[in-house]
């Protein structure tokens, strides 16, 4: 059991077989409330740990899979090239949206931690939680904080927001596809933006660019907060 756990092919396997399954069951049945993503970690979780399989086994694969986010990121220039006209149209709202909803989401970490009298490190690690992994530890390594958390609370609000994205804009009454796109981009980075692609074209690109846009923000905001004396 040990040699199979062990492969590559293991954690390629398991990822995308759970992925596929519950999609699967999910366009079949019309349940939209079974989210692949969010489902998926759940249950490669549970196998993990019912059957003993150590996480360094899994992701012998798994790294295989995460490896393919960069260039599937890079990927997404093409849906941007062809709503370009729109970019243009819109720049103003755009960078206004993205700025907006990164401030929002820093302060509102600094604001709720200091009110529950969460300890100063927890909330240097929460601060990139918007961000891409990779954007998300640099942020951490300025601010001297935990990777460990700033990584977990990264992929938390990934699924979180991919999962609730579409009951959220029906509750605020988000209709326009580039409104869409750049609240899911902008709060919940690469995980959010593959609900966002399901959606449409128009809301895969402009996500896919406020993703760039917040964590280019994100950093420019944690580097003037150091210079401000905050942290």
């Amino acid at each position: 059991m040990e040699k199979i756990t062990n492969a590559h092919l293991f954690g390629i396997f398991l990822t995308v077989g759970c992925f596929y399954v519950i999609s699967l069951v999910r366009k079949r049945s019309g349940l939209n409330w079974l989210n692949p993503l969010l489902l998926s970690t759940v249950i490669i979780i549970c196998i993990l740990v019912m059957g003993d399989i150590p996480y360094d086994h899994y992701m012998k694969g798994g790294s295989v899979i995460h490896s393919l986010l960069g260039p599937v990121t890079v990927v997404l220039a093409l849906p941007l090239y062809r709503q370009r006209k729109l970019l243009v149209e819109h720049k103003y709202s755009i960078l206004g949206g993205i700025v907006s909803g990164v401030l929002s989401a820093i302060i509102s970490v600094i604001v709720l931690c200091r009110l529950l009298g969460i300890n100063e490190l927890l909330e240097r690690s929460l601060i990139g939680h918007s961000v891409t992994t990779p954007i998300g530890i640099g942020v951490a390594n300025m601010l001297q904080a935990n990777e460990g958390i700033t990584i977990i609370s990264i992929i938390i609000t990934g699924l979180l927001g991919g999962s609730l994205a579409p009951f959220m804009l029906k509750l605020l009454r988000i209709t326009h596809p580039v409104a869409k796109g750049l609240s899911i981009g902008t709060s919940s980075h690469a995980l959010g933006t593959t609900k966002a692609i399901e959606m449409g074209e128009t809301e895969g690109a402009m996500s896919g660019l406020a993703i760039g846009v917040a964590a280019l923000t994100t950093v420019l905001a944690v580097i003037l907060m150091q210079l401000m004396g905050w942290y």
